[in-house]
């Protein structure tokens, strides 16, 4: 308990690093932080033109849906993978929670995350109004699932931002484990099409296997809140999924402590 307890007496530290973070990603440009909204306005017009032609088949609301979630963690995974190297004289200088830096990497782009949601919900309204639909009523438990979405990126970031003081090649793989990653999740599909994939090569646990991946459960569970007729059920392998996620947050709090000793003399 000691280590929330110190993050919340060094909350001013948090709150500056997560406001330097916005502030450096829009540094010297005309519109500053206007770009937070207009990114994912630009980007929502992109898979409304090309990702409906690339996804025939796949509703469009489920694109944007799940697009939007996977930014959130890739975006997480990218800062949080270099937030101790990238703050090297920092860490060598000053005595604070290490933690902090993945943590206000994480928070920085959660801001940016819930004002892409503004957009995302902009869109997918007027989608609803233009086919005379209404979003599902379980949409205001979505905060609950933001919040267990941010811990699994925080897990993320750090998990990554330690193991990269001590092996730089893991920026590389990250890269490539990420794009591997996007396929295996479906942000640009749905469940649907694993399903089929399963009954037609009659692989009957291929979709319990699949849902072992967290961010399958977390876009999933995102879809089923907002859209009508888009249910979640809840199997044993999404279970093992959502406590293996809980598991890794934990373990990756205890690696970095023990690893973050010695992250002065890496430098």
């Amino acid at each position: 308990m000691r280590l929330p307890l110190e993050i919340l007496r060094r909350r001013e530290l948090l709150h500056n690093l997560v406001m330097r973070n916005l502030k450096s990603r829009y540094k010297d440009s005309a519109l500053g932080f206007l770009w937070s909204i207009l990114t994912p306005l630009f980007m929502a017009v992109i898979y409304v033109v090309f990702l409906r032609i690339l996804a025939r088949g796949v509703p469009l609301e489920e694109v944007l849906i799940g697009v939007f979630a996977w930014q959130f963690t890739a975006q997480c995974v990218g800062n949080g993978l270099t937030c101790i190297t990238d703050n090297a004289n920092l860490v060598k200088k000053v005595y604070f929670p290490r933690i902090i830096l993945p943590a206000a990497a994480t928070l920085s782009n959660l801001v940016n995350f819930l004002l892409t949601l503004v957009v995302q919900f902009a869109l997918l309204g007027a989608l609803f109004f233009w086919r005379h639909e209404t979003m599902d009523w379980h949409a205001v438990y979505i905060p609950l699932l933001i919040l267990g979405h941010t811990a699994f990126c925080f897990a993320l970031a750090v998990f990554l931002s330690c193991i990269n003081v001590y092996f730089r090649d893991i920026q590389h793989l990250v890269n490539v484990g990420m794009t591997a990653w996007f396929f295996l999740t479906p942000a640009m599909y749905s469940m649907s099409l694993v399903e089929k994939l399963a009954l037609d090569r009659q692989i009957p646990w291929l979709t319990q296997v699949y849902m072992l991946n967290p961010m399958a459960v977390i876009i999933n569970g995102y879809r089923a809140m907002i859209l009508n007729g888009n249910h979640f059920a809840m199997s044993w392998a999404a279970a093992a999924s959502i406590a293996g996620a809980l598991a890794f947050l934990a373990g990756a709090i205890w690696l970095f402590q023990r690893l973050q000793r010695n992250f002065s003399d890496m430098f």
